[in-house]
């Protein structure tokens, strides 16, 4: 007699058990996508802001988690971006170019890749914030992230084709976004 009660017990506290984790994580994931929404309404492009980060599958319990999500978001953007051009250099396209648009792509080329580098160290600076070096870390990551819209413009300022402009446009348009959350993590806002 005791064998179906104890096992009727034990079918309850699972029952309970995966019930309460599941309301957990729904909450948890309601006030990070709240804090997503918070945190991109006053970016430079908020639709475009949420919409990347809303797909993110990493934390989001703060502004700090929110801006290394942004700077990974950016550097997806900036390796894809770079992919492109690699191969827009190398494929059927670069026969028709003349030689100042192969130099142009090139240097576009050389400008997403400094961009790579720069934002690979702004994001590793966020992950190894301490608070007796706080403001100077912060500081490099801004730079970085300046830089790596720099790179950018650059790349644009040169006689690219739709195509490359297209990609190197979104690149900066995420990687704005990535600087305003590094900004608000700077503010004190974390």
């Amino acid at each position: 007699m005791q064998t179906p009660l104890t096992l009727t017990t034990l079918l309850l506290y699972f029952f309970i058990f995966f019930t309460f984790s599941a309301s957990i994580s729904a909450h948890d994931e309601a006030q990070a996508q709240d804090l997503v929404r918070s945190s991109c309404i006053h970016s430079r492009y908020p639709k475009l802001c949420l919409r990347t980060l809303s797909n993110y599958t990493g934390p989001a319990k703060s502004p700090l988690d929110i801006a290394q999500a942004a700077l990974r978001v950016s550097l997806a953007h900036a390796k894809r971006a770079s992919k492109y051009l690699v191969s827009s250099k190398s494929g059927s396209h670069s026969s028709s170019l003349s030689r100042r648009q192969q130099a142009d792509l090139s240097d576009c080329k050389e400008q997403i890749a400094d961009s790579i580098d720069e934002l690979h160290k702004s994001l590793e600076e966020l992950q190894h914030l301490r608070p007796e070096t706080f403001r100077w870390q912060m500081s490099n990551a801004l730079t970085w992230v300046s830089a790596a819209l720099t790179d950018g413009d650059t790349c644009l300022d040169g006689n690219v084709r739709p195509d490359v402009k297209k990609r190197v446009t979104d690149l900066a348009r995420v990687t704005s976004n990535a600087l305003y959350m590094i900004n608000r993590v700077g503010n004190g806002k974390f």
